[in-house]
């Protein structure tokens, strides 16, 4: 199967009428954060930020 080739590294290059349109690579799981690591990073960037206004508000304004 195709794709246990390129679980095991290879990488394999997806066609239209003859002319390459993509490459499926392996995930190099040792470069990829974790879970928790990809929450850390986000709740860093939030930190300090605010919308301006209660969230209850906006909340009811969707609503409307």
């Amino acid at each position: 199967d195709r794709l246990d080739d390129v679980a095991r590294g290879e990488s394999l290059t997806i066609t239209k009428h003859g002319r390459p349109v993509a490459r499926l690579i392996p995930v190099d799981a040792a470069n990829s954060p974790s879970v928790n690591e990809v929450i850390a990073g986000i709740r860093r960037a939030r930190k300090g930020v605010t919308l301006g206004v209660p969230l209850r508000d906006l909340i009811e304004e969707g609503r409307r």
